[in-house]
């Protein structure tokens, strides 16, 4: 393996999707910043690629997997969308084959050429990742910022799709910023949680950051 590309949903399809996709890229880079210095460490290449909407992900991840030799280790990130069965505790196989199940289930994709592995989700979406740190938000949105307002489960893998959107909205609309806009806000947002706040209340972030580790170790 010489090269790490992470395919991940985001930054839009529309006018200024170009910049968009930039600044998500830089926001990423950087709550992946660990995974991103042990990968330049081992003289590794990373390309991290916001691809726009999910299906634009999917073909790209799809296209560059036919010449996944030369690519080095490909790997797909993207929004679940929908509920999906809690991780196995110690059955990495098991886990990995019900994330390509969810999205063969829920998207029609075929990913019967693709090491499972490499498929990774934002459980139910990546706003899940953004709230798990509601002291980095205080400190972005600062007055008016209603922390109480997000989710407080423990687990927010467990929390609609729609209710993180509603409450994040919520405590974050009487900001001088204005309300949370995924295209607005998210970049800066990534840039700023504390990737150990989201392994905690995010059990697939740590999987997904747990997994990137070991290779990057072993190679």
């Amino acid at each position: 393996m010489k090269t790490i590309s992470i395919y991940v949903e985001g930054g839009g399809d529309g006018p200024g999707s170009n910049h968009n996709k930039r600044e998500l890229r830089q926001g990423f880079d950087f709550l992946f910043r660990e995974q991103k210095q042990a990968a330049q460490a081992k003289r590794l290449g990373w390309h991290l690629m916001p691809c726009g909407g999910r299906q634009r992900t999917y073909d790209a991840f799809c296209r560059d997997m036919k010449h996944a030799e030369d690519q080095g280790l490909l790997i797909l990130l993207v929004d679940a969308e929908h509920p999906i069965a809690p991780e196995t505790k110690g059955a990495d196989d098991l886990n990995a084959q019900v994330r390509a199940q969810h999205l063969t289930q829920r998207d029609g994709w075929d990913l019967s050429e693709v090491d499972p592995k490499q498929i990774h989700l934002m459980v139910q979406c990546m706003e899940a990742w953004i709230v798990a740190d509601p002291d980095a938000l205080g400190g972005h949105y600062r007055k008016g910022f209603q922390a109480n307002s997000l989710p407080r489960r423990q687990n927010l893998e467990d929390e609609p799709k729609p209710d993180v959107y509603a409450k994040l909205k919520k405590a974050t609309e009487k900001t001088q910023k204005g309300a949370y806009a995924k295209i607005k806000h998210a970049s800066k947002l990534l840039a700023l949680i504390d990737p150990k706040m989201v392994a905690a209340r995010c059990p697939r972030f740590r999987t997904f950051t747990s997994w990137l580790d070991e290779e990057i170790r072993k190679t």
